[in-house]
């Protein structure tokens, strides 16, 4: 779910051309959850499967829509999670229960023949061996990815600190807490998307939230930041102090200025300290020994694992593999036309 504050965080719609020549890094398992959760049948809420019975949505969503990415000059990098801290357990139990939840709802549903896709999306789990292909496909498209120690939008936003990469993308808005400079959100879902249970579609587009303009337009610290999203909820204290909102959170962070004051101020009802949820979101681990290296995509190991393995469209899959050899040609050409330049 990530922190609940989109109501008062300024952001802009940015066409996917404007990130052209910049390198992002995206939250991987965020991403696969949107891939897993669109990618199904609209009635049945059925993922997308091979033959064997194996889910690959994840793969189709992978391929295609980063595919879409380079094909727009964006530098993609993939950062996968770690292992979670153990105040988020709570979280991670509840969200266990909510999909057992949705799974017998599913199952109900389709046995009535009702449209089932919203539980379907809900009862979503990403298995190691799902993890493990998308880390495969990704080596074999050449593009790098990033095992991070812990929360993996925390090494996205580290990566964006350090200058390595522009931006980090994902829905959730925690790398804004986490002190990333830049947060792309609709990066793999822009484009026509269907309005639950209407026959109506919106436009979606990439939207852009920048730190330094949130802390202006706000008139806080980036650390009063971090107890707003406290105290309005995070995923290591889920639903927040009871009764307060992102606006009353803003105007509690102005009032007293520091977590002590605020906390002395409103009923801390969790088993975690507030202290270490806040120490956690300015000094979050992060790993710095990584190869940001973008490579030519794998034609042969992309047919075998994709067509082959998992019986992707050969047809389609040689059309989307060919564009991506000449994107990369076109980049790695850019690229020394700058340096003979220079």
């Amino acid at each position: 779910m990530g922190v609940q504050i989109s109501s008062i965080i300024p952001s802009k719609e940015i066409e996917l051309t404007d990130l052209a020549g910049k390198k992002i890094a995206v939250d991987a398992l965020n991403t696969l959850f949107q891939f897993l959760a669109i990618i199904r049948d609209r009635m049945t809420g059925e993922p997308l499967k091979d033959s064997k019975g194996r889910i690959t949505s994840h793969l189709s969503g992978l391929f295609y829509r980063t595919s879409n990415l380079i094909e727009a000059g964006i530098k993609p990098v993939f950062v996968f999670d770690g292992k979670p801290p153990e105040f988020k357990r709570e979280t991670l139990e509840a969200r266990e229960v909510a999909k057992k939840e949705a799974e017998r709802k599913w199952e109900e549903a389709v046995e009535r023949g009702e449209a089932a896709i919203k539980y379907a999306q809900a009862a979503s789990r990403m298995t190691d061996d799902m993890l493990e292909g998308s880390k495969k496909l990704l080596d074999y498209m050449g593009i790098p990815h990033v095992q991070a120690p812990s929360e993996g939008e925390m090494q996205c936003a580290f990566m964006c600190k350090k200058g390595e990469v522009w931006a980090s993308a994902s829905q959730d808005y925690d790398s804004v807490l986490d002190g990333s400079p830049r947060l792309v959100r609709n990066l793999s879902i822009s484009g026509r998307k269907k309005l639950p249970g209407k026959e109506v579609y919106v436009e979606v587009k990439p939207e852009l939230i920048e730190l330094d303009k949130v802390l202006s337009e706000l008139g806080i610290t980036h650390e009063q930041l971090v107890v707003l999203g406290i105290l309005v909820g995070t995923d290591y204290n889920p639903n927040g102090v009871k009764g307060i909102g992102p606006k009353t959170a803003l105007k509690l962070v102005k009032e007293h200025k520091t977590l002590k004051k605020v906390m002395e101020n409103v009923e801390w009802t969790f088993d975690v300290k507030a202290e270490d949820i806040y120490e956690f979101f300015l000094n979050p681990p992060a790993v710095e020994d990584y190869k940001l290296e973008w490579k030519a995509p794998d034609k042969k190991k992309l047919m075998d694992f994709m067509v082959d393995e998992h019986d992707f469209s050969a047809e389609r899959m040689e059309k989307v593999i060919d564009k991506l050899q000449e994107n990369y040609n076109k980049s790695k050409q850019s690229s020394l036309s700058g340096w003979v330049r220079k």
